[in-house]
């Protein structure tokens, strides 16, 4: 089965085509909206960047479909994030989908965006039920399926995500944006003296909003190393990641683990779950950042696994800007 997927939920217009029979991603290509001047992502030029450059991603899906001797006529599915995400960037990403599926009479069916990060990881690693950290610029959740097979949300941060967190710190240390990369190489290259930051854990939910703010003080006060208090800053989100991670797999008894969402890039933090895995006695592992990232190929892979709910009726599937894992979409 050849199923085409369409990710636009924020920052990536990303196309994948996946061998769903096979499981092999066949094509998998992007284009992400970036601002050098650090102000992060502002609405109008995100939608003129992706009205302006999903077109050179279509047309290199179609040449490649042309070394398989294959158009998109020859598609079985397409799907494409129906939400959650931004919605001037779902907006652009749904007409595209349904222009390809009206134009070719193809299949079409919308997916929630955060189920297809978990279930590419599950096909590329072949965990069966594994706890999930879902970390991205909005997104920290710690997602695993209940005793009825339902995802469910067992903690979260209850105002700021990781991502957007190291975005609001990088702007403003005039850093740009993304901040993660930037901020994560500033600790390795730092003094790594530890600087004590406030944050709120009850449960397995997270506070960190109040992070921000005694972060903006400290750097405005002047008396601190940028690069320390990047550190601490990386050193401290991770750390309480990696403790409410630990009390949801206690709770839960799950003996797997995978981290997806942008913020999964982080060296450090891949590190921090290995070793915490390991002293559980639970796996962990990763998979390539091109797949744990927005990207296409994810979109296809869970238009696959919803495929029962694919019609030609474009109506069916209006953009979902609000849902979480545990929508029914």
């Amino acid at each position: 089965m050849l199923v085409l997927g369409i990710e636009c939920t924020a920052h990536t217009f990303g196309i994948g085509i996946v061998d769903c029979k096979n499981k092999k991603v066949l094509f998998n290509e992007k284009n992400q909206y970036k601002d050098d001047t650090g102000g992060g992502m502002e609405l109008r030029k995100l939608s003129e960047f992706h009205t302006s450059n999903f077109t050179t991603i279509l047309l290199k899906a179609k040449q490649f479909l042309k070394t398989l001797n294959k158009d998109f006529s020859d598609l079985d599915l397409i799907s494409f994030s129906q939400g959650p995400g931004i919605g001037n960037s779902l907006k652009i990403g749904s007409l595209v989908a349904k222009t390809l599926s009206t134009q070719y009479n193809i299949p079409l069916v919308g997916v929630n965006h955060i189920k297809a990060h978990l279930e590419i990881g599950k096909m590329l690693t072949g965990f069966k039920d594994p706890m999930f950290l879902y970390v991205s610029g909005v997104n920290t959740q710690i997602i695993a399926k209940d005793d009825f097979g339902k995802y469910k949300i067992y903690g979260e941060t209850e105002d700021i995500g990781l991502g957007n967190l190291f975005d609001s710190f990088a702007r403003l240390a005039g850093l740009g944006f993304p901040g993660g990369p930037v901020v994560e190489q500033l600790a390795a290259d730092s003094k790594q003296n530890y600087i004590e930051l406030p944050y709120s854990l009850k449960g397995m939910n997270i506070t960190l909003a109040g992070m921000y703010t005694n972060l903006k003080q400290k750097l405005e006060s002047g008396k601190y190393e940028l690069g320390d208090l990047c550190y601490s800053l990386q050193e401290t989100c991770f750390a309480v990641s990696m403790e409410v991670c630990e009390r949801a797999m206690a709770y839960t008894n799950k003996k797997e683990m995978l981290i997806v969402g942008g913020v999964a890039a982080s060296k450090r933090l891949t590190f921090m779950a290995k070793e915490m895995c390991k002293l559980r006695g639970a796996k962990y592992d990763s998979f390539p950042m091109q797949y744990a990232m927005d990207n296409g190929a994810m979109i296809a892979w869970q238009g696959f696994v919803d495929k029962k709910k694919a019609t030609t009726d474009i109506t069916k599937f209006p953009i979902a800007q609000y849902i979480n894992i545990e929508s029914e979409i």
